[in-house]
């Protein structure tokens, strides 16, 4: 009895860690995501990084649309703060290029290679959820 009560201990165990090598770090946002306007439906690429504050901010460093050149530089994600125990940032302002007003934002990691993005006005229930890919390097 002790002996199968050992083996599953050390099973539990075993899941735990494992589950814990797969949690995400605060940094591991910090890179490059080309995502698509789900309202124009041409492409974009941002760069999120860690600000001086210690929020992570978002900025267009790309842009599919020749006539968006604009934008490039603008910074329309900020104040994301991460949440280790619900593995997401949260608490971030999204400023949709082009359109007036400011929208509240979370994220997180729905693979390692793709952040889902919701950006919502007022609650959550009223907004829009994203899927943005990481991508190694900025687009030329």
């Amino acid at each position: 009895m002790v002996r199968y009560l050992l083996i599953i201990f050390g099973l539990v165990f075993l899941s735990v860690s494992s589950s814990n090598t797969d949690r995400y770090k605060c940094d591991d946002i910090v890179g490059y995501y080309y995502s698509i306007d789900p309202f124009s439906k041409e492409g974009s690429q941002s760069y999120i990084y860690k600000a001086k504050n210690g929020t992570y901010e978002g900025k267009v460093v790309w842009v599919e649309n020749e006539k968006k050149k604009n934008f490039l530089g603008l910074v329309f994600l900020k104040n994301l703060i991460f949440n280790a125990k619900e593995q997401e940032w949260q608490d971030g302002v999204l400023i949709y290029p082009g359109k007036n007003g400011t929208f509240k934002t979370y994220m997180s990691f729905a693979s390692p290679t793709q952040l889902k993005v919701r950006g919502y006005w007022g609650v959550s229930l009223l907004g829009k959820t994203m899927y943005w890919q990481k991508e190694k390097e900025l687009r030329k």
